[in-house]
């Protein structure tokens, strides 16, 4: 359905998204057992910046991690990026619905190849991409091009924890739960079969870090949530 993702990865990645997108928050919700709304939170409340700044959302998806920035910003902009125009869609229905939200901006455009001049935001985001990308130094790199002097960087990943317990409660989740439960409701097991290879694939924390260092980002802090099960990278661009 979707392609061979040996040969071209960020197309089998969007035909993927594109056919999950109308049921893609209810089923992350039913498989971080309810917890990723918290790690979104989470980011935004580390993302913080002054009154008028612009915070870069990165691979945003359906809008939820941007939608949380919105509500903690709401004086400044949020810009959502992805490059799955069906999740864009599902973002801009969520954003003309929410009161809450501040001024968010969408735009349709690849993490590999970001369509801003060097130093525009004062923070940039993350979430749950770095699994999906082709080549995850050259998306950190592009994040610090766009970065000003100082900007910060918080990256929201789930990852393969090192607690025993977590492990499994996770293997369960990804491995029995998300293609059942995944499939039948969008319809799509294969996206499902999907995600659990591709969060036993990803890198380290550890591993994060030293291409976040390699991009040229500084004063990288790493906090792990729910037993290890997602990590939040920090950090900040050099001068």
């Amino acid at each position: 359905m979707f392609g061979d993702l040996s040969k071209d990865k960020p197309a089998y990645v969007r035909a993927m998204f594109s056919a999950i997108a109308l049921r893609y928050d209810l089923i992350n919700t039913l498989l971080t057992l309810g917890r990723d709304g918290a790690w979104r939170r989470f980011v935004a409340s580390q993302a913080a910046v002054g009154p008028d700044g612009r915070v870069l959302d990165v691979a945003t998806g359906t809008g939820e991690l941007a939608r949380h920035l919105a509500m903690a910003n709401r004086r400044g902009t949020v810009v959502a990026l992805d490059f799955c125009e069906p999740m864009l869609r599902k973002a801009g229905a969520k954003m003309n619905t929410s009161s809450r939200v501040g001024q968010v901006e969408l735009v349709l455009g690849d993490a590999l190849h970001l369509p801003f001049p060097d130093e525009t935001f004062d923070c940039v985001t993350i979430g749950f991409a770095l699994r999906n990308v082709s080549d995850i130094l050259a998306a950190f790199g592009e994040v610090a091009r766009v970065l000003r002097p100082g900007g910060r960087v918080v990256s929201l990943e789930l990852v393969r924890p090192s607690s025993r317990i977590a492990r499994s409660l996770q293997g369960l989740v990804l491995r029995r739960m998300a293609p059942a439960l995944g499939g039948f409701i969008s319809g799509s097991g294969e996206a499902y079969r999907y995600l659990p290879s591709s969060v036993e694939q990803a890198p380290s924390a550890d591993e994060v870090k030293a291409v976040m260092e390699q991009a040229g980002l500084r004063a990288i802090v790493i906090r792990r949530l729910s037993l290890g099960m997602a990590t939040v990278h920090m950090a900040a661009r050099g001068a």
